[in-house]
């Protein structure tokens, strides 16, 4: 049906209902209540016989099918040319088949309830539509660029990476990019839903920052949209005003609004099915004056009252309604549900697996130990060490090179070539012409890798007993040693893991590339159900398809080295959506903050519209079975229209609650 279409379009789309020209976007509205206005006025002249003129009455009727079927004509030509049945079509032949047989005022009455019940609808839904729309309107139009003589003010549209601009107290932060001087806190809740303002300051490394600017400390990088504290800033732009968190966001979540749930999918073939059922019956209703004693006026009369009745108006919009304004909802608290597909599937998992590193803990290991192997010393392995690990992008790598610089004082005289991941194991360099290997002690003695010596494999263990995570580092035919680290567990993991049990998730289990005493220890601090250790990618991916066998299973992780993992599982849910392009492109759900609790926020609200969703099929569905038998045994068009209009109205009414929705 029409509403159908209307509810998963893209705001950027057009409304095909949103009427505007000369009397704005509620000329429908208004065109009703003119309709409306006429229909009693035609009315009470019929029965009073006021001004003795008999033809008057009709003219007001005529008038008010002029403005209560102006918009409805319209949609029913578009639909007519595009092939579909439409209810439009469908109210305008029962309005002229009233109009035929001298019912004017019921005709008009119809056409009065029709064009009402819709422009409310639409005012409705656009409430929806308008919430994801405000995103959009969150960043500035014009930043101050900061230039030699002064600040001078420019459109956002034009600011280019490498542009510095001031940020004043309370303003918005016109553009993604990073803290180059000033302190302030920020409120980043329009983009990430952090409830509390973020600390930020400068970066260290201006130089760094501009090279690696996606591996900027969230202490110092900044979102458009954002809103500044009440210390100045001078952020360096890193991206344009169309890449920028913010940008993405709408743009998905516009896109999202198009990719219909399993519900709306099966409510689609229902109709497919019922459409020409109801259409076989109306033409039957049409000859009933064969059978009983009738003229044909009461047939007609009562095939175009059944037709009304069964129109599934709001079955169509049931399903359509609740996932925009669930998908609303979620992006206004830092959370994008790229469409009605994974809001409903996230409402039905009954496990969910989350990867270590950077989910379940900070992603921010420190070195912690550094083991080195006989003949060698410290200096020599942090130098060899911090050279390779430089040319990778991973928590551990960085780490390694932070807290390796930290030591040597940042002096490092090596330099590390012909970089190589071996994916979920370790890397690979050319270092002064040997190869250097860094990673688990899985890695060594296998593919073509040199095995580790024995006292190396001692101290390996006896880190991994203190739930150490290790890296064995190798130059050529020797030993280096070992570095062991250690990551912090998120502070808000524990009480996001009893949300979720509480929510009736059974299943929470934590997998992880390192080694099996490490991830026991980790999972035992943050309190999930199991804790599987020694994965590969490939391993993690079986992992989740073994589970998944069983039951409906989430994947949560950075959306980065997990990729495969979480798009093995029925919904892949990536962290730190704002900071990362690939966690934005891999995931069906993407938390724009690092906050394990936006989780559990998303499985309750994607419950909440599994249960709306359902509430308004029992509704729809209910209200045509009454209304069919009863239009057969005679109620008339005008009660009809009236009770398929406030159903429809009373579905959108009861989607938009959950543009209120609250995580309990």
């Amino acid at each position: 049906m029409s509403q159908a279409t209307e509810a998963g379009a893209s705001p950027n789309q057009g409304d095909a209902h949103s009427h505007g020209g000369l009397f704005g976007v509620n000329a429908e509205l208004l065109f009703a209540i003119v309709c409306g206005l006429l229909l009693v006025t035609g009315f009470i002249t019929e029965k009073s016989g006021a001004f003795g003129i008999a033809w008057l009455p009709t003219a007001f009727y005529m008038l008010a099918y002029v403005f209560g079927g102006w918009f409805t004509l319209g949609e029913a030509i578009e639909n007519i040319r595009k092939k579909r049945f439409e209810i439009d079509t469908l109210m305008l032949v029962a309005a002229a088949g009233a109009a035929t047989l001298g019912a004017w005022a019921e005709g008009a009455l119809l056409l009065f309830l029709f064009s009402l019940g819709h422009s409310l609808e639409n005012y409705a839904m656009g409430r929806a539509k308008r919430a994801i729309e405000a995103l959009a309107k969150l960043a500035p139009e014009t930043a101050l660029v900061v230039k030699q003589g002064g600040p001078v003010e420019v459109p956002v549209s034009a600011l280019e990476p490498g542009d510095v601009v001031l940020v004043r107290a309370n303003d918005r932060l016109p553009a993604d990019g990073f803290v180059v001087k000033g302190s302030s806190n920020v409120n980043q809740a329009p983009v990430t839903g952090e409830s509390i303002p973020v600390d930020k300051h400068p970066v260290p490394d201006a130089e760094e920052a501009r090279r690696r600017p996606d591996a900027v400390d969230m202490a110092s990088r900044v979102f458009a949209g954002t809103i500044n504290g009440s210390g100045a800033l001078e952020v360096e732009v890193s991206r344009r005003s169309t890449e920028s968190a913010l940008a993405r966001v709408v743009k998905m979540v516009s896109e999202a609004e198009t990719r219909k749930s399993p519900t709306q999918r099966l409510t689609d073939k229902f109709e497919r099915i019922f459409v020409p059922c109801v259409l076989t019956l109306s033409g039957i209703l049409l000859f009933s004056w064969v059978v009983i004693d009738e003229p044909f006026r009461d047939s007609f009369y009562r095939s175009m009252a059944v037709l009304v009745a069964a129109s599934p108006c709001a079955l169509a919009i049931a399903t359509p309604s609740a996932v925009l304004a669930g998908i609303a909802r979620a992006a206004r608290s830092g959370v994008l549900i790229k469409g009605g597909a994974p809001l409903e599937e996230l409402g039905m998992v009954t496990a969910i697996a989350f990867d270590k590193t950077g989910t379940l803990t900070e992603g921010k290991p420190r070195v912690t130990d550094i083991v080195v192997a006989e003949g060698v010393t410290e200096k020599e392995l942090l130098e060899i060490s911090v050279a390779v690990e430089a040319l990778s992008d991973h928590p551990l790598a960085a780490a390694i090179v932070a807290d390796g610089k930290t030591r040597l004082s940042g002096q490092v005289a090596v330099v590390a070539s012909g970089f190589e991941n071996l994916a979920g194991r370790g890397v690979r360099a050319e270092v002064d012409g040997q190869p250097a290997w860094i990673g688990k002690a899985e890695m060594f003695g296998a593919d073509g890798v040199p095995a580790l010596g024995s006292s190396t494999k001692e101290g390996i263990e006896a880190l991994r007993s203190r739930g150490r995570t290790t890296m064995a580092v190798r130059l050529g035919d020797r030993d280096l040693g070992v570095i062991g680290l250690m990551d912090t567990p998120r502070s808000e993991a524990r009480d996001a893991l009893a949300s979720l049990r509480g929510l009736g998730v059974t299943r929470m289990i934590m997998i992880s590339g390192d080694h099996q005493l490490v991830a026991q220890s980790v999972g035992s601090d943050v309190g999930v159900d199991e804790a599987w250790g020694n994965l590969m990618p490939d391993d993690k991916v079986s992992a989740i398809r073994e589970i998944k066998a069983s039951q409906r299973i989430a994947m949560v992780g950075d959306g980065v080295n997990d990729a495969p993992a979480m798009a093995s599982a029925n919904v892949g849910v990536a962290m730190g959506g704002a900071s990362s392009d690939v966690a934005l492109e891999t995931a069906d759900v993407a938390l724009m903050s690092e906050d394990l609790r936006q989780v559990a926020f998303s499985v309750a609200l994607s419950r909440r519209t599994k249960k709306v969703i359902r509430q308004n099929l029992y509704v729809s569905l209910g209200v045509v079975a009454l209304l069919v038998p009863a239009t057969v045994l005679g109620l008339g068009i005008g009660p009809a229209v009236a009770v398929h209009e406030g159903t429809t109205l009373l579905v959108v009414i009861n989607a938009l609650r959950l543009l209120r929705f609250r995580a309990p």
